[in-house]
Formats: structure tokens, C-alpha cells, sequence
């Protein structure tokens, strides 16, 4: 059979053959036993029913083996012979190019060099799933294969609800996943009802199909870092970054260490990950032993070196022992995947991986005593460095939040706020989501690496024609996306899809994307899909990330993403999508994300103004009414370009009012 074939085929009639598991790829750990005996009859019935009745008894024993061999149905035999990778998107069978596009953006996520665990369909952050099983995947395929413009395929937590009629300017896929009734948000929540095959975690980027590798990460990663330097006053060079954390989100940041320049150690637990960073050139060098370790840093700093080094061994033992050696640490972090503490997202110092592993799905109780001992004694090695001048933030990954529930020393004297601030409530949220700049990406859908060059061109031009007029406010913005687009080629950023990002407010976005769809047009370049991170100005509520910067009391609540993906969903986008989790967790966050394909028309033309400038701008104003000032700026900046644009503002009350009280 062709490729097309296959995609046409769907689920087949006649079951392939049964498929060897391959121990040379990444697999997920097993997940922890939590069904009932009357649960587990639940699963394998939910499972079953992707297939025609003829096939049950063969496949009833199999399903059976794999719930109680990895604590979950994959349908591994299901799994597709030919190669996972982005096609140019003309080799896709579809009626729709739109279509076609979220097939090309589905397979990028599964590529072996993009996802963590391929044949579970994680992309990231251990548990970020693009489909529960197999039987999803074809489904989604055939369905996306099939679909006409006057279509819309509905998506429940990876399973393909069916096509239902809309209209050509309707989104083509709506795509929601783990959208749990609040009380049934807990982690064990989720491995139940993810074991049952009812739901899933989608991650950020991972369940919306617009994961484009680790560039993504590493661009956040690398202005955060930049920033986290300006902010204790040093240029990188020579100077020490400590984090850890090669597999969920790749090698994004040692990468991005070296993009800014600096000393990056990053401890990493598994050593086949962390031989595939080295191989894939993403840290320059792999450290075994301690003592080398410490040799080698001093060294680097003896001689003002831009290197990365992965440890491999917990992050812990690095903390520690810098602390015995008096190596100062600059600036410090952590990005272990901690939202999913107890299944493989952070592990026990002083026992093997191996034997961690086993631990998680054994005895589960035990494990989660282990690792809550290693955040109490990880957060004290931390505390013992911040104390000799290192500049600790939290990424993002909740450390402070998992490390508080731990008991351990984190929490500041008033013993509400954390001892360290969120990366966003330092840098992110005031020097870029209040000002509207946030992930901007795009994928050229032709797969050639020339037409990326072109798109890097465009918008190395328009940034730097709109950063002559810019306010002061955002000159520094302005200037650290241009020189990363610059530099975007010769840091070798491309795995899987032709695929680049950059931090740009609204008019960054609308501009370059008005950019590309002229290019479009002109026959310059093929068809490009357009998309961001979720980790943006608007599309995600999570008080512990995205809106820790937000002091009104509201950032416990998920007004903005739910209003950002309805929005999106009626101005033009291809497909949307709303997440339970991601990043900090399942229960944790609430985030919502969207593609678009720009094909050259004056239709794509308009959808592209109407929902960036919406995209953007929800999220400013209510960063706006909870009075931060950055966002107060760039609102009432928006105001005076779009007269149709008219926000509620806040009151300022005098502080001497209220200490009378």
C-alpha cells in the first residue's frame, strides 16, 4: 500500500500483524496499577470499541497484557509501518489543504527526533499526548483525509468525535483535552481516567499538534536567560547557569545557555536521552563523574567559555557538591517535567534509574517519599547557594509548588509566597506578556529549507522596520528577537518541520504574517501554517506560570483562555484548542491554542488581522485591569491604531486611602 493508502485506510479491516517492543526507543514508564477489577473490564471494553466485533477475542488477551504490563492501552499492533515525519503537505490525500496542513502538523509531533516516547504518542513533558492510542491516530487521519471545507472534526481528548457540518470560515478541527468537572482534577484523576481511555493530557503545545521540537522552548529559554543575567547585572560570558532536564523538553536549555552565551550545566537522569542530546548536537559535552565535573567548570570559567555539559546523574549531587566546592553559581533553575511528579517527571536522588523506574509502578507510595525527601533536600541545596549570592526562578515547571507540598524550606516568612519568584513573575510576565510580546511561530508547509530561509528574511525585515518607530518601552524586545532571527540558521534550530519561532506583539504578528501571505501570493514561498506557543500573552490562566504576574486576586481563574480560544474559533483560525494542564499540571492551568494556514488569499488575509490582533490583545487587557503597568501602556497604544477597540480601564486608588483603614 502507498502512504495515501494507508492514511485512507483507517483503522483496517484486516489486523496487521502484532509488532516486537523496540527497547531502543524512548518508551514512557509504566503507569502506576490504579484500575478496579471492574475498571479494568471498563478499559479494555472502551478500547475494544474502536473495532469490528469480529476482532474482539484476538485482541481482548493483548489489550489485557499491555494495561498490566505498562498501565495503559496503546493498541502498539496498530502502530503505523510507514515513516513519522512532516511531509510537504502535497503528499497528503485530502479534499481540504487546510486539511491537510493538521495531518502534516500531526505527524511532526510524532516524529521520532520530535517526540520524547513516539510509541506512546507522547511528544513532551512525559505525559503530553497528541492520541491516547493507535486506533485514534488512523481514525483522525482518514477522517482528516476525508473532510471537505463545509466540514468540522471535533476532537475529545484525542478521540475523534466524527465530522460535523459548519461552514468555510469555521475552524476545521476544535480539539479539547482533559477538560475535567474541577473536582475531578487530581493527579490520580488523571491516571484513572487516562487508564479508562476517557481522557488525556495534551500538554501545551503537544495535544493541539503544534509542537514544533525543542526550538520553541529554547527561544523562551534564551531570552529568559539573557534577562535573568541583565537582572543580577552580568553579560553571560564565563558566568554559570544550573539546571536540569534533557528529556521532556529536549536539550532546549543548554542550547539556549550557548545561545546567550554562557556556562550551562544540566543534570539529566536517563543516558539514552541524554546520548541522544549529544548526538543530536544539542549540549557539547557529556560528564559521568563529579570530581570531572567540577574540573571541568572551573576550567570553563578559568577561561570565559560559552559551553554546555550534561551531568548524567541526579541534580541534586550537582547542587551539592558545588556547594562543597565553592563553585558560585550565577543564576540557577530547574525544568525536571514536576507537573507529573510521581510518573517519571522527577526522580529519587540515590537510586538508579532503573530501579526508579520499577519503584514508580511497584510501590508507588514508597516513590512519592522518595521524591518528596529529594525536593527537601534539593530546595536546601538551593537555599545554601541563594544565601552566597546565586539568582534562583522557578521555570515554569512547578518546582516550588511540588517542593512546598513536599514540606521543604521554600516558602518566604510570610508563608504565603515562595522564597523564589516565577520566571514570569521576574521576566516573562513584565518584560514581554504585558507588553503583548509572546511566541510566534510558523511552519512552511512545503518542507524545504529554503522557503524557511525566505520567512526568516520577511521577518528579520519587518521587525526591523517596525523596531525604528517603536516606543523605548520595547526597543529591547525588538532588539533580542532580531538578533536571535539572525541567528536562527547557524544555530541549527530545525528538527522535524521547517519550523521557526520569535517573540512579536500584535503588530509583529500581523505584519510578518501579512508578510508571508504576500510572499504567498507572489509564488515566493509555499503555503505557510502559522501558530504560537500556548505559554503566551493570553491563551493560558496558571497562577503558578503565565499569570503569576497578575495581583489582582483573579489569576486563579480561566476567563482569558476560554475567552481566547472561543475568540480565535469565530476570526478565522484553522483549528483551536483547550487544555486541562500543561506545564504545571493536570488540575493546575487551563490553556488554549490555535493554528492557521496563510495560502495567499484575500480570505487568509483578513482572518490573519482579525484573530492575531484579538489573540494578543484579549490577553493585554487583562493583564491591563489588574493594573500592570506594561499592559496599561501597550492597551491604551492599541487603542489609538484600532479606533473599533475599546477596553474597560482601571481606577487607580490612592494606598494612603486604604492604610487608614
Amino acid at each position: 500500500m502507498t502512504f495515501k493508502e494507508h492514511i485512507l485506510e483507517g483503522i483496517p479491516d484486516v489486523l496487521p500483524q502484532q509488532k516486537d517492543y523496540e527497547s531502543s526507543i524512548n518508551h514512557a514508564p509504566k503507569r502506576k496499577d490504579i484500575l478496579t477489577s471492574e475498571e479494568t473490564k471498563l478499559a479494555l471494553r472502551n478500547a475494544l470499541r474502536y473495532f469490528d466485533k469480529k476482532h474482539h477475542s484476538e485482541l481482548l488477551p493483548e489489550f489485557k497484557n499491555e494495561l498490566d504490563t505498562y498501565g495503559r492501552i496503546y493498541m502498539y499492533r496498530l502502530r503505523p509501518d510507514y515513516k513519522m515525519y512532516a511531509r510537504p503537505i502535497e503528499e497528503y490525500p485530502a479534499k481540504s489543504k487546510q486539511a491537510a496542513a493538521i495531518m502534516l502538523m500531526i505527524q511532526n509531533n510524532l516524529d521520532y527526533a520530535v517526540a520524547q516516547h513516539p510509541h506512546e504518542l507522547i511528544t513532551y513533558g512525559g505525559n503530553g499526548g497528541v492520541f491516547s492510542n493507535w486506533a485514534q491516530y488512523r481514525l483522525t487521519m482518514k477522517y482528516l483525509a476525508e473532510m471537505s471545507d463545509e466540514q468540522t472534526l471535533v476532537m475529545y481528548s484525542g478521540h475523534p468525535m466524527g465530522l460535523f457540518p459548519s461552514h468555510k470560515n469555521a475552524p476545521r478541527v476544535v480539539v479539547t483535552n482533559g477538560m475535567m468537572i474541577p473536582n475531578y482534577s487530581k493527579p490520580d484523576d488523571w491516571e484513572k481516567f487516562n487508564a479508562l481511555g476517557v481522557t488525556q493530557y495534551g500538554q501545551m503545545t503537544a495535544g493541539s499538534y503544534m509542537y514544533i521540537g525543542p526550538q520553541g522552548i529554547v527561544h523562551g529559554t534564551t531570552i529568559t536567560v539573557l534577562n535573568a543575567f541583565r537582572k543580577i547585572k552580568k553579560g553571560p560570558k564565563g558566568n554559570l547557569f544550573v539546571t536540569s532536564g534533557l528529556g521532556g523538553m529536549s536539550g532546549a536549555q543548554p542550547k539556549a545557555g550557548s545561545i546567550a552565551g554562557c556556562i550551562t550545566v544540566c543534570a539529566e537522569v536517563n543516558p539514552k536521552i541524554t546520548q541522544v542530546r549529544l548526538d543530536q548536537g544539542w549540549i557539547d559535552e557529556k560528564i559521568t563523574d563529579l570530581e570531572e565535573l567540577v574540573f571541568r567548570v572551573n576550567k570553563a570559567k578559568k577561561n570565559n567559555e560559552t559551553v554546555s555539559i550534561a551531568y548524567l546523574g541526579n541534580i541534586v549531587d550537582v547542587w551539592e557538591k558545588f556547594d562543597e566546592a565553592n563553585i558560585h553559581i550565577d543564576i540557577g533553575s530547574d525544568q525536571t517535567s514536576l507537573h507529573n511528579p510521581w510518573a517519571g517527571g522527577y526522580y529519587p536522588v540515590d537510586i538508579s534509574f532503573e530501579d526508579a523506574n520499577d519503584m514508580m509502578a511497584d510501590n508507588p507510595k514508597l516513590f512519592k517519599e522518595k521524591v518528596q525527601e529529594t525536593l527537601r533536600r534539593h530546595t536546601a541545596a538551593i537555599n545554601k547557594h541563594t544565601a552566597k549570592g546565586t539568582y534562583f526562578f522557578d521555570y515554569g515547571n512547578a518546582f516550588l509548588l511540588e517542593a512546598s507540598r513536599a514540606g521543604a524550606d521554600i516558602m518566604a516568612k510570610n508563608g504565603i509566597d515562595f522564597k523564589y519568584p516565577s520566571y514570569v513573575q521576574d521576566i516573562m510576565g513584565p518584560m514581554c506578556f504585558d507588553y503583548g510580546f509572546g511566541p510566534f511561530r510558523w511552519v512552511c508547509a512545503s518542507g524545504k529549507a529554503e522557503d524557511l530561509a525566505k520567512t526568516d528574511a520577511i521577518a528579520c525585515y519587518i521587525l526591523e522596520t517596525i523596531k525604528k518607530n517603536s516606543p523605548k518601552e520595547i526597543q529591547q524586545q525588538m532588539a533580542d528577537n532580531i538578533q536571535w532571527i539572525k541567528g536562527a540558521q547557524e544555530n541549527k534550530l530545525v528538527v522535524g518541520s521547517q519550523a521557526r519561532i520569535l517573540y512579536a506583539d500584535a503588530e509583529g504578528r500581523m505584519k510578518i504574517a501579512q508578510a508571508f501571505n504576500d510572499a504567498i501570493k507572489r509564488g515566493e514561498i509555499e503555503t505557510v501554517i502559522l501558530g504560537r506557543d500556548h505559554h503566551d500573552v493570553s491563551g493560558t490562566d496558571s497562577p503558578y506560570r503565565e499569570t503569576s504576574n497578575i495581583y489582582d486576586g483573579s489569576k486563579f481563574t480561566a476567563d482569558m483562555a476560554i475567552h481566547n480560544v472561543i475568540g480565535d474559533s469565530f476570526r478565522g483560525a484553522t483549528w483551536v484548542s483547550i487544555h486541562n494542564g500543561g506545564g504545571v499540571g493536570w488540575g493546575e492551568v487551563i490553556n488554549g491554542g490555535f493554528g492557521m494556514v496563510l495560502d495567499g488569499t484575500i480570505e487568509a488575509s483578513k482572518r490573519l488581522k482579525s484573530m492575531l490582533f484579538w489573540d494578543v490583545n484579549n490577553g493585554i487587557a487583562r493583564r491591563s485591569w489588574a493594573r500592570n503597568s506594561g499592559a496599561e501602556f501597550a492597551i491604551k497604544r492599541a487603542m489609538e491604531v484600532e479606533p473599533n477597540l475599546k477596553v474597560t480601564l482601571p481606577n487607580k486608588v490612592d494606598d494612603s486611602l486604604l492604610d487608614s483603614l
